[in-house]
């Protein structure tokens, strides 16, 4: 019956060819006898798998298939071509979002000097956001804000120590925190405190802390000869009559592990600042080393001067994605391609979560695409150069290069920005570690470099004794190894796992050992144990 009906849609004209309902999935047209004849389910499908081509296919009202008709299935996901480029846009929120405001917005041109500046600036480092708070740092944020508004409005002096790792949200959100809380004290009409911000990479010696302290308060009153700033601050603190009428201070201590000396004096005697009866001193220490409260708490809290240690984590991709975007959001076009603003957060991501390295790797592409817009012109304008075309005719040449359709950044410019940013991200991650963290990653190289693949804490505690003893550096407890641990995991060098007691939990290195002795190997406290390895 089948080879019949092929028979006679041959003798049909080509204007009484039937053609298919979407609606009905029924044969219509013409004074066709087959018209009204619903095709079943199998006879679709024999049709579909056959291999002698059909005469609705070689029709000029072509068939398409629903599995091939994208815009058809309200199920497939939708598609947009820019350029050469085919963006699929997946159902995830964050893409979603990307994928909305880069249809919603015309592309930028970047030959105008003026939006190309424009981004530039949006994207530098030292440009803060538009926002109240620091994006994806909410919590934080309001932490800190509540810590000074309550010492504030208490009269009460305190610490707090702030860590994490490089370009985490740290300084910015203490800038933020700085601003709105001078507001707050003006419309809640307390007594504005004094601000001080210092970073401690600046002082020649690290006692100097003090003395930066007390020019704040007294700029043109020193200490007598006989009595040191230190001193002199102590005493201010200790006696009521010094402290009536004084305006509550707060103290910013960024880069606070520069202030680690052998006896670690400084750093002690500056968090005890505030634990005297009128003491006016608001104390937040910064710094990137996360497990330096570990190693001083206990000694901080049997002098009753412990912090409260808030730790900042390193930027997840779901995180750098919408810093990036609230930074580009102000323009109303297009500059990025939502695929290349993702390789960039989950390169950046899974690297270091470094924001600052996020936003260089943004600019650096942008200059990619500039170079080549530039290489474009001038390519188009040779030839014309070569024919005596006019200034104008040459201007007409260049409207009509193709480079406004590709007048986005696109994939291809930050995957070349993120290769010249890390060519080795592991190395450079590992090199920029605390030094305990360090010796970590040594103890795990010496655990490792036999069959075994994974250890428990204990067992690395005892190779992480070893290699202390071998460098002659003090070790630290089991329960700061075990925290210094957990900070690899959240930077994926290692992997830890979970168990009832910390000795107990498992580890598993996440990079090549090769990474960890190239980096460590031209440390000279690693260099000569690792030789021996």
């Amino acid at each position: 019956m089948y080879k019949y009906n092929i028979l006679y849609y041959h003798l049909l004209d080509s204007q009484s060819l039937p053609t298919i309902s979407r609606d009905s999935n029924r044969l219509t047209g013409g004074n066709n006898p087959m018209a009204e004849i619903q095709l079943s389910t199998p006879q679709k499908r024999k049709l579909r798998s056959n291999s002698t081509p059909s005469p609705m296919q070689s029709s000029s009202a072509k068939w398409k298939s629903p599995r091939r008709c994208v815009k058809d299935c309200p199920k497939s996901p939708m598609q947009g071509n820019f350029g050469d480029k085919t963006i699929n846009m997946t159902k995830s929120p964050v893409k979603k979002r990307l994928s909305e405001s880069f249809l919603q917005k015309p592309m930028w041109n970047p030959r105008d000097v003026e939006q190309l500046n424009a981004v530039k600036e949006a994207l530098h480092v030292s440009t803060p956001p538009a926002t109240a708070t620091v994006v994806c740092r909410e919590v934080e944020y309001n932490r800190v804000l509540d810590f000074c508004k309550q010492s504030v409005e208490q009269d009460k002096a305190g610490s707090l120590y702030i860590c994490g790792c490089p370009g985490t949200g740290k300084s910015l959100s203490i800038e933020k925190v700085k601003e709105v809380l001078v507001n707050w004290a003006n419309e809640s009409a307390l007594q504005t405190p004094d601000l001080l911000s210092l970073s401690c990479t600046s002082l020649s010696n690290t006692s100097d802390i003090f003395g930066k302290i007390l020019d704040k308060i007294h700029p043109r009153r020193k200490a007598n000869g006989s009595m040191s700033p230190l001193q002199y601050l102590q005493k201010m603190s200790s006696q009521k009559q010094q402290s009536t009428g004084r305006k509550m201070m707060l103290i910013i201590a960024d880069e606070m592990d520069y202030l680690i000396t052998k006896d670690r004096t400084v750093l002690h005697d500056l968090f005890m600042l505030t634990t005297f009866p009128f003491s006016r001193f608001i104390l937040i220490g910064i710094a990137n080393a996360i497990d330096l409260a570990d190693r001083f708490l206990p000694k901080l809290q049997s002098l009753n001067c412990k912090p409260a240690v808030i730790t900042y984590r390193a930027y997840s991709k779901d995180q750098i994605i919408p810093i990036l975007q609230q930074r580009l959001e102000a323009f109303p076009y297009t500059v990025f391609q939502p695929q290349a603003l993702e390789l960039c957060a989950r390169k950046v991501a899974s690297a270091s979560g470094d924001m600052r390295k996020a936003l260089s790797v943004c600019r650096s592409a942008i200059e990619m695409l500039e170079g080549e817009i530039r290489d474009s012109i001038y390519s188009l304008q040779l030839p014309s150069l070569k024919m005596g075309l006019s200034d104008q005719q040459r201007g007409g040449a260049c409207d009509k290069s193709p480079i406004q359709e590709s007048g986005v950044v696109r994939v291809d410019h930050v995957a070349i920005a993120l290769s010249k940013a890390y060519k080795s991200p592991v190395v450079d991650t590992i090199q920029s570690l605390p030094q305990h963290q360090q010796i970590i990653l040594c103890s795990a190289l010496k655990l490792f470099r036999g069959k075994k693949k994974d250890a428990t804490i204990g067992e690395l505690n005892i190779s992480y004794v070893d290699v202390c003893k071998s460098t002659l550096i003090p070790p630290v407890g089991i329960m700061e190894l075990s925290n210094m641990c957990r900070v690899l995991g959240d930077q994926g060098i290692l992997k830890v796992g979970q168990a009832r007691e910390d000795k107990l939990r498992r580890v598993t290195l996440k990079v090549d050992e090769a990474d960890i002795t190239f980096a460590l190997q031209g440390i000279r406290l690693f260099r000569n144990y690792l030789q021996q390895l």
